[in-house]
């Protein structure tokens, strides 16, 4: 039988920002969309969804096998690209909470983003509202700063809508008051986890609704942007003023900061599309296939890339960035479903074809749902084809697991 694969539930990573500081160049390398780039503020009007790549080290390696099929994504020289979902949000300016800029819209469209990657300019050559200035001029940590105010402003402005008529029926009713929060805030992709976790930031476990002060609300509010975790990309990386910013942002923000620099990124790619050179995402370096093939100017913007960027940092940052935020914020694994636990096949031979990013915590029921409802339904046990030993419906999954599932024979009626 030919098992219908599903896709496991995807999250979504929203690139936001203050406007003109390298959003869209750093989502068009990610995914090398079709997306405007210009040295202007709000060059992104409307937010664009596309698709990255976590890269892994494919499991295909470590079994010994000289090759795997994927179904999506890709794999080269072992390394394992697995599709992941991200949006390029228009970019913000201080007061959008209050229509300045284009306001509301922009911090609405992150509301279905499971976590952010900050681009932050860390040469600061643009100022608040992302016009152009002398390298140096403007503070990055100030971006980070006014950027979490902005989303609290927002938040609270959602959850404080008719607070007292709220609190006021889910006292009279008795409801529970994680679950009442959590509905409220679907819209927001929040969680009875993430309602939980503010309201033990804020102290307000065991306080009712109704005693519930504008501080308590807005300290549970703060708690919950920490519910949509956040990663730094510190652009423009290559500058020689971004160097000590980077250093500054690291020891006084509190998130994690990876060196970025999204042009050079971009033109890696491009150059790699175009046959020009040979470069995997996230790589230290690149090869220069041949240089009769390019101009004095591309050469040269090749060898700034790899003394000022690659040398530097280690990479350009994206990938890594992508990496972090996925693999680390958000706690995610990569697991590869097969239907052959013996030759690590699907139904049509294809060698690993799938890998699934999915949460920390994931169980092998759970796992089976994902890959068809009815084997979810239908689950009997699975089979850890690495040990080739039964596992139960409550084995928790492990990074790099490759699993047969095995369920009962659906009943014809």
């Amino acid at each position: 039988m030919v098992i219908s694969v599903m896709p496991p539930p995807e999250r979504l990573v929203g690139i936001v920002g203050k406007t003109n500081v390298g959003k869209s160049t750093f989502f068009a390398a990610a995914t090398l969309a079709a997306v405007e780039i210009g040295n202007r503020p709000f060059v992104t009007l409307e937010p664009h969804v596309g698709v990255g790549y976590v890269r892994k080290r494919c499991v295909h390696v470590e079994l010994g096998l000289p090759k795997c099929d994927p179904a999506s994504g890709y794999c080269v020289r072992g390394w394992r690209f697995i599709p992941v979902k991200l949006a390029d949000i228009p970019g913000l300016i201080p007061g959008a909470h209050e229509g300045k800029g284009l306001g509301n819209k922009f911090l609405d469209s992150i509301r279905q983003a499971d976590a952010m990657i900050l681009i932050v300019d860390a040469a600061g050559a643009t100022d608040a509202a992302g016009n152009p200035l002398s390298p140096g001029s403007y503070d990055p940590i100030e971006e980070v700063r006014w950027l979490e105010v902005e989303i609290e402003e927002w938040m609270y402005s959602i959850i404080s809508k008719d607070w007292d008529k709220f609190s006021m029926r889910v006292s009279t009713t008795g409801e529970n008051i994680v679950d009442a929060l959590a509905q409220r805030l679907s819209g927001l992709s929040v969680s009875r986890t993430h309602v939980m976790k503010a309201l033990e930031y804020a102290g307000l476990s065991n306080k009712p609704l109704v005693n519930w002060s504008k501080e308590d609300l807005r300290e549970f509010v703060r708690g919950l942007r920490l519910s949509k975790p956040m990663l730094i990309a510190a652009n423009k990386a290559d500058l020689p003023e971004a160097e000590d910013n980077i250093k500054r942002m690291k020891r006084e923000l509190s998130y994690e900061v990876v060196p970025v620099s999204a042009m050079a990124e971009l033109a890696l790619r491009r150059a790699a599309r175009a046959g020009l050179i040979e470069y995997i995402p996230g790589d230290s370096d690149f090869k220069i296939l041949d240089e009769s093939k390019l101009t004095s100017k591309q050469l040269k913007a090749l060898e700034y890339i790899r003394e000022n960027v690659l040398k530097k940092w280690g990479s350009t940052g994206v990938q890594d960035a992508i990496n972090k935020t996925f693999i680390d914020l958000l706690q995610m694994i990569v697991v590869y479903p097969v239907e052959d636990a013996t030759h690590f096949t699907d139904g049509q031979g294809r060698v690993l074809p799938d890998a699934y990013l999915v949460p920390q915590g994931t169980t092998a029921r759970e796992l089976a749902y994902m890959v068809h409802t009815d084997l979810g339904k239908t689950f009997l046990y699975a089979i850890n084809a690495r040990t080739r030993q039964r596992i139960g419906e409550d084995y928790v999954l492990k990074d790099g697991d490759v699993v047969r599932i095995v369920a009962a024979a659906a009943k014809r009626g």
